[in-house]
């Protein structure tokens, strides 16, 4: 049965504007972005059936198009309306610590680097370069691959916050295990970096373990 034969109250397009995005269901969601169904199949139809085959939203979202169109349904003009869905989703988070914002508020430092480090397969060490009113400068990764002391070299970090003028840092870095919590190599990189930083006059203000969903800070955890 087509979705327009179907009660007002049931269809999701009807169901978000009357309860709102946050009532639906994440097959609902994803039907309203997938528009049309198919013969044979309505959009709820191929939502759900994507979900049992990935097992989640989040893998759907973050698998790539090869795999998304081999799906029943999924054609290149949904995949493509997906992969953008979800890319203006990241980019809405990152326009909250443009060029020249103040880091005042934590929780947006949080779901930025949540945004660009979470779903990363690899290790990725990066640092935000802030100015003497603590507003961002650039953003930069700097390494990649096993964040330990013979990948994360201190003479770049300090030849990198020099040369965009910097005047505190903010390290961050993800654990694709999932999993937040510092380890020990974390917090000797941490302190090696702060002390070569301040042979220039230069503070680092907090470094963030970005896991699944969480993140820890040092500067919460007293650790700096």
């Amino acid at each position: 049965m087509p979705l327009s034969d179907w009660p007002a109250g049931e269809r999701p397009r009807e169901r978000l504007f009357s309860l709102g995005a946050a009532a639906l269901s994440d097959s609902e969601l994803l039907a309203i972005v997938f528009g049309r169904g198919v013969r044979g199949s309505t959009s709820v139809d191929i939502a759900r059936a994507c979900l049992i085959n990935f097992g989640n939203l989040r893998t759907l979202l973050h698998s790539p198009p090869r795999v998304l169109l081999e799906q029943h349904g999924m054609g290149p003009a949904r995949v493509a309306t997906l992969i953008a869905a979800t890319e203006i989703v990241r980019r809405s988070l990152s326009e909250k610590l443009e060029r020249g914002s103040p880091m005042l508020k934590p929780r947006d430092t949080e779901a930025f680097l949540q945004a660009h480090l979470r779903d990363k397969p690899h290790e990725v060490f990066c640092c935000l370069m802030l100015d003497n009113r603590h507003r961002i400068i650039e953003f930069c990764e700097l390494f990649r691959g096993t964040i330990d002391g013979a990948s994360v070299h201190a003479r770049e970090v300090v030849k990198l916050a020099l040369a965009t003028n910097a005047a505190a840092v903010i390290f961050a870095h993800n654990h694709p295990s999932g999993v937040a919590e510092p380890s020990s190599a974390d917090e000797r990189i941490t302190r090696k970096l702060q002390r070569a930083l301040a042979l220039v006059d230069i503070r680092v203000l907090d470094h963030f373990v970005v896991g699944d969903g969480n993140t820890v800070s040092f500067a919460a955890r007293g650790l700096l």
